[in-house]
């Protein structure tokens, strides 16, 4: 775990050390993650989540075999499609959104070709070449967010409704799994009306925000030096292999793919909430 280096921070507190400018580094939602750095070099491989691909360098292949491959600068590789990412140059970055979340449903709309289940030639390709060629571990969490804003075109939502703010920060913060009928009470709602609200106000369900509420809380043990042992238990999963086996099919790589290089982590909250 040497090689790691860690920074776990809301938009206000940095702490912690950096990886140097070129190194890899990862943000993290509940809800999207964004990697960018060296190509990961992957095998064919899927996961659970949509994935948005930028050649920071140079055009990339996505083979699918046995349909076919296509070359691109920007893809979308949608979620549980079995793939090949052959990289041109040697930067990348990779956007994973929630399937069928408001993010992932407008990203979509931004690409004008298909081929082979996989999207190509996003909208706003040149500026996200742009922005992500200036992508690194010291970038402030604004710029960030604006990169993810132009990759999906989405307008985040102003969390009105602050039963649901509030249940996102419990979720984020909580200890210990918490059922959505232990919260729905607690707001003096039905189960099925807070279910409701939570998915308007999110745009995505509850289900899949408390598994991006666990990822993120994992990330934030590892951002602060733990192992995967203690990473683990902070984001409640059952053991260290229960930990890597749903990373990796949410992601489709294992957390070993990435901790072994040079890696700085960051932890953001929801646009529109605060700690």
């Amino acid at each position: 775990m040497s090689a790691l280096s860690r920074t776990c921070r809301d938009t206000a507190s940095p702490q912690g050390r950096e990886a140097p400018d070129g190194q890899a580094a990862v943000w993290l939602w509940p809800g999207r993650a964004l990697y960018a750095g060296p190509s990961l070099r992957l095998g064919p491989h899927s996961g659970a989540v949509a994935c948005v691909a930028v050649g920071v360098d140079a055009p990339f292949t996505v083979r699918r075999t046995p349909d076919g491959e296509v070359r691109a600068r920007t893809a979308l590789v949608p979620p549980r499609v079995r793939h090949h990412l052959i990289a041109g140059g040697e930067r990348m970055a990779f956007l994973y959104l929630d399937p069928g979340s408001a993010e992932d449903r407008a990203c979509r709309a931004r690409f004008a070709a298909g081929d082979h289940g996989v999207l190509t030639g996003h909208e706003s390709e040149a500026g996200l070449l742009v922005r992500a060629a200036a992508i690194s571990a010291h970038s402030p969490d604004q710029e960030i967010a604006a990169w993810t804003a132009e990759a999906t075109g989405h307008v985040a939502a102003s969390f009105t409704d602050p039963r649901i703010a509030a249940a996102m920060r419990r979720l984020i913060g909580a200890d210990e799994p918490l059922p959505a009928a232990l919260l729905a009470a607690e707001f003096g709602l039905s189960e099925s009306r807070f279910l409701r609200l939570f998915s308007e106000r999110t745009g995505t369900s509850y289900r899949r925000f408390r598994l991006w509420a666990q990822m993120h809380r994992a990330a934030r043990a590892l951002a602060e030096g733990a192992n995967l042992t203690r990473a683990a238990a902070d984001g409640y999963f059952a053991s260290p292999s229960h930990f890597s086996t749903a990373f990796h099919a949410m992601f489709g790589l294992p957390p070993s793919a990435l901790l072994s290089r040079s890696l700085t982590i960051r932890c953001l909250d929801p646009v529109g909430l605060t700690r």
